[in-house]
């Protein structure tokens, strides 16, 4: 990294002014692309976390689209769309502004844990000015099983766990073709078929729809 790249990194800033920027995409629920000072710049929203849509690795989670529309929807239709920084670094190692967003007043970090459609998350101080606020704001979306939080243990602290979802729509009785049984072990994890003979004991701790699901997952079936 060049010099002036290490002194953009860690540039600070003391005060809660907003500086006033221009939307241009919204690349996902927590983060957006706004022209600042004249360039075009990617914004990611600091102290939260919303689930991926695009992620190379991840792929898209669920609410993921959710949150991005949400975001999307409350940019596009903002008359003022401003940045606050915090009194930390304003980048972080991808070179993104990291930075509290407004529109019209509004700060989206609020709506989105409101909604459920953001988790509080990478609490890095000093950059810490309102994770109490947030804290308290996740707590009352927790209580209503709002977005995210309808799933138990969906959203973790370690990040999203799409695979709990599966267990739900099973119990729910909301997906009949998800008949392959998944049983957790102290050192494996094995997937039962209803043409298994062992199927109707195996007390499930996650239910797939196919076989290739369950691999994906880290499953093996059953030794013969």
């Amino acid at each position: 990294m060049e010099k002036s790249g290490i002194l953009s990194w860690i540039k600070t800033s003391g005060t809660t002014q907003r500086i006033p920027v221009e939307w241009v995409k919204v690349n996902d629920g927590d983060t957006i692309a706004v022209i600042y000072k004249g360039s075009r710049e990617r914004v990611r929203f600091l102290l939260v976390d919303s689930p991926e849509t695009s992620h190379p690795r991840l792929g898209e989670q669920p609410y993921g689209e959710e949150a991005k529309e949400f975001t999307r929807n409350l940019v596009e239709n903002a008359q003022n769309l401003e940045l606050e920084f915090d009194i930390g670094p304003n980048r972080d190692k991808y070179g993104r502004l990291l930075a509290y967003v407004y529109v019209d007043g509004k700060m989206i970090q609020e709506e989105l844990l409101k909604k459920g459609l953001a988790r509080v998350a990478y609490v890095y101080p000093p950059n810490t000015r309102y994770v109490d606020q947030f804290n308290a704001i996740q707590k009352e979306a927790q209580q209503k099983g709002a977005g995210i939080w309808e799933i138990e243990n969906y959203a973790q602290e370690d990040g999203f766990h799409p695979e709990l979802l599966n267990e739900k729509d099973s119990k729910d009785g909301n997906s009949d073709d998800c008949r392959i049984k998944g049983n957790i072990g102290s050192s494996e994890k094995i997937y039962h078929t209803p043409d298994s003979p062992w199927y109707r004991q195996t007390k499930p701790e996650v239910m797939f729809c196919t076989e290739e699901e369950a691999v994906k997952a880290g499953f093996r079936p059953p030794k013969q």
